[in-house]
This record gives C-alpha cells, sequence and structure tokens, in this order.
C-alpha cells in the first residue's frame, strides 16, 4: 500500500516531536528524520509531477477547445456563405421551391427591417433615449489600503496577511 504525503508529513512530525523527547544521540536522531525526510521529498516530487501534468492537461484542452470553437465558427461562416449562393441562384433562375426526396428548398420572405441611411436626419421623436448602465459597485482599493496599513493607519474591515503558496520550477 502506498503512503499518502500527508501520511509520511504526520509521520516525520510525530517523529521529530518523539525524537526530541528522548535522550538520543544527534546522529540517531538526524538518521532517523533524514530517512522520512527521504520519503518526503520522493512523495512530494510525484505529487508536484501530477500537478504538472494536470496542468499541462488543462491547457491541450483549453487549446483544444479554442481550435474547435474557431473551426466551428468558420465551418458556419462556410455554411452562411453557401446558403447566400444558393439564394442567389435560385433567385437567378426565378425558382422559388425546389422538392427532392431529402430536402424541400424554399425562398422566403423576410419580415421587413427599418434601413436606416442617416442617422442625423431622423427626427427627434423616433429616437430613443438611452438608459445610462448602472455606475459598477464601489470596490476597495487594494493598493491604497495595503499601502495605508503599511505606513501605520488603522483601516476599519481591513487587514494584511500573508499566505503561503508552493512554486514548482
Amino acid at each position: 500500500m502506498k503512503t499518502s504525503l500527508y501520511v509520511i508529513a504526520s509521520e516525520y512530525r510525530q517523529a521529530a516531536d518523539t525524537l526530541a523527547e528522548l535522550d538520543l544521540d544527534e546522529q540517531t536522531v538526524a538518521d532517523t528524520l533524514e530517512s522520512i525526510s527521504g520519503d518526503i521529498t520522493e512523495k512530494a516530487t510525484n505529487v508536484a509531477a501530477f500537478i504538472r501534468n494536470l496542468e499541462s492537461t488543462a491547457e491541450a484542452v483549453k487549446n483544444a477547445a479554442k481550435g474547435m470553437t474557431d473551426r466551428a465558427k468558420a465551418i458556419e461562416a462556410r455554411a452562411d456563405r453557401i446558403k447566400h449562393y444558393l439564394l442567389a441562384n435560385m433567385q437567378h433562375a426565378g425558382i422559388k421551391k425546389i422538392d427532392s426526396p431529402l430536402f424541400a428548398i424554399t425562398v422566403k420572405d423576410n419580415p421587413v427591417s427599418v434601413v436606416i441611411d442617416d442617422e442625423r436626419q431622423i427626427p427627434a421623436e423616433y429616437m430613443t433615449d438611452p438608459v445610462p448602465p448602472p455606475p459598477p459597485p464601489a470596490k476597495p482599493d487594494k493598493k491604497l489600503i495595503a499601502q495605508a496599513i503599511k505606513d501605520g493607519f488603522e483601516v476599519p474591515g481591513a487587514r494584511l496577511e500573508r499566505k503561503q503558496r508552493v512554486e514548482i520550477k
């Protein structure tokens, strides 16, 4: 059975605490902790490799999705161009409908649409008053708050905190 990194780290911590309580020579303590430390190093290295693999897979999936989205857009654009080609040729030939075993192809009239040739000539009563978008909600300025706290000021509702992260190079 493989031991998890969590278990190895707990064993290391427990061994370090136990060895500190015992009256052992420094070499014995160092050898014992080194054997456990080797397990931690190996396991952590394997976990880091797994993380890299997951990150690479995620990036590959993102790239594949982008490629597929781009391809879908290109295929849709081609279908639209060919649809316009079919419409133009049916109109040119004066054909309104084609029935085949696979499809019924019909030239249809679209609903009427308004075309604006010159917006400046449109009378005011035909214009809409655009509703301005609501202002974005106020957000705390974290850089300003950090500087104020560093300068010794107290900012109610805020504090500085230093977190840790794992960096794999």
